[in-house]
């Protein structure tokens, strides 16, 4: 009996180091609270505008941004599989598309 509370115990114990280092490693590249200067409204609107530009998706993360002149970037994983930074404007027009990684085919 005793044997299994301890093999019980250690199972939980590496879940949750498990699920502490996931979380850890999700907010890692987060640049922090500059990167989140935005309404819920704008992150919406940019949301749209990135998913309509990449013909749908999955939109992963929004942020301020001031790269190529654009006021939004919003990470995209396309239906294809590809994860792309869309860059908007202050207006939400595309300002520039780029692949997040090598492979994901675009410039």
């Amino acid at each position: 009996m005793r044997k299994r509370v301890v093999i019980a115990a250690v199972g939980a114990a590496v879940v949750v180091a498990g699920a502490a280092g996931g979380v850890a490693v999700a907010t890692s590249g987060d640049d922090g609270p500059a990167s989140h200067q935005y309404t819920q409204e704008q992150a919406d609107a940019a949301t749209r505008a990135a998913l309509k530009a990449t013909g749908g998706g999955t939109a992963n993360s929004v942020e301020t941004d001031n790269e190529n002149g654009a006021t939004y970037e919003v990470e995209v994983t396309k239906p294809d599989g590809a994860t792309v930074d869309v860059r908007l404007d202050e207006n939400y027009q595309v300002v520039v598309i780029e692949g997040d990684s090598e492979d994901s085919g675009e410039n």
